[in-house]
């Protein structure tokens, strides 16, 4: 059954609560990711980090055949289920007040195996239906040899107590004076953008995409194709601009001189993509699918602005139909599909080949930001801001067909 728990003098002080609340618990459980669920085998404690989805006032934890602990559970286990999700950091006057804001969850139970065939198929699908609305559909269900190796095991939500703290600060009244801040630090667990496992060619299901502005989509023309950027392209970059100093002169990152400091360049535009700050691009040549180099969008939807910048490119490529179609397909998505209201470009006020390239495009100059960047040598850069605003669009996406035409 079903029971409250009654506050703490201590608990009611730093504004605390203890109790069932059906709805508040459906909701910390359908927020978290993982639980941890601890019993007792023969006579020693254990606790087991793993996955699990409720689906009514049952929740189904996830584990594998093979986990001994796990095989006690084949006659029911006695448990007790946790879930606890940190909103953020008190900090008080005093060491002694310091707290977290929180909400937890804990229930206690028997937890017995689903045996029925039908009924994991359902609840391992709507495990993988938490991650997303029709993720269970984007996928292959378990065979038969995959679903013997797993364990669910069914836990009811009938012994089952929630707690929570959502105050500020709590210091004693002698403290109040003291020189030091206090306040709440807020934390929250956001998901960063996708990034396409190797060889992955399909679309990014909406239900995993932030925004459109944030979405690695495949781009194609006539001459070039856009793919989201991936570590499996790491190889193709560093034959195209590995060590090559007229590449790197003005870029804001060391020459990769090595594969391994390729795959860091790489990787550092990936970990800016699951940040949600840059959307990468690997440029390849249509013709022949060769990677030839990489270019980002870096987006401000709020503003409906995106910046095209950290172009590298091979010196091959220079001048062509490809890069000419390259920035054609990254500013036709960003004004025609994205409905940006401005673009804009960065270059080092030295790099005047870089300039006159942005120009070509219709781009306006606007002036020179002072010390704003880093070079890849670690020394302040003036950079040149370029922009293009979506009144000038049509007349500039004209001559660039045109170019291309000639080309």
């Amino acid at each position: 059954m079903t029971y409250p728990i009654t506050d703490r003098t201590t608990a009611t002080r730093l504004r605390e609560r203890m109790s069932y609340d059906r709805d508040l618990a459906h909701a910390i459980l359908d927020e978290a990711w993982h639980c941890t669920l601890s019993f007792v085998v023969d006579g020693e404690p254990r606790a087991l980090p793993t996955l699990f989805v409720r689906i009514g006032e049952t929740v189904y934890v996830h584990g594998s055949t093979g986990s001994r602990p796990l095989l006690a559970a084949r006659d029911g286990l006695r448990v007790c289920f946790t879930v606890t999700h940190i909103d953020g950091l008190v900090l008080a006057r005093s060491q002694f007040h310091h707290s977290a804001n929180y909400r937890s969850l804990v229930a206690h139970g028997v937890a017995t195996p689903v045996e029925d065939e039908q009924e994991k198929h359902r609840i391992l699908g709507a495990l993988v239906e938490k991650i997303g609305p029709g993720r269970s559909e984007h996928t292959r269900p378990p065979n038969a040899k995959e679903l013997a190796q797993t364990t669910v095991l069914a836990l009811p939500l009938t012994e089952v107590s929630v707690k929570a703290r959502t105050h500020g600060v709590i210091d004693d009244e002698e403290d109040l004076d003291l020189p030091y801040w206090a306040g709440v630090v807020p934390l929250t667990v956001t998901r960063g953008m996708p990034i396409n496992a190797p060889g992955v060619t399909a679309d990014l299901p909406p239900y995993l995409s932030r925004t459109p502005w944030h979405e690695p989509v495949t781009l194609r023309g006539k001459h070039v194709v856009l793919e989201p950027l991936a570590l499996s392209h790491v190889d193709g970059l560093f034959t195209a601009l590995g060590g090559d100093e007229d590449v790197w002169r003005y870029l804001n990152l060391p020459r990769a001189d090595t594969r391994e400091q390729m795959e860091l360049v790489v990787s550092k535009a990936l970990e800016w993509q699951a940040a949600g700050l840059r959307v990468p691009f690997a440029q390849l040549d249509a013709q022949t699918g060769e990677v030839l180099g990489t270019t980002s969008y870096f987006p401000e939807p709020a503003l409906e602005c995106v910046e095209i910048g950290a172009t590298y490119l091979a010196r091959k490529a220079w001048r062509t139909a490809i890069n000419t179609e390259a920035k054609l397909l990254l500013m036709e998505r960003a004004f025609e599909v994205l409905g940006a209201v401005r673009v804009s470009w960065q270059t080092d006020l030295r790099n005047e080949r870089s300039q006159r390239a942005i120009e070509r495009l219709g781009a306006v100059r606007e002036g020179v930001l002072r010390a704003n960047r880093r070079r890849g040598d670690g020394t302040p850069r003036d950079s040149v801001l370029y922009s293009m605003v979506a009144a000038e669009w049509p007349n500039a996406r004209s001559a660039l067909l045109a170019k291309l035409d000639r080309d």
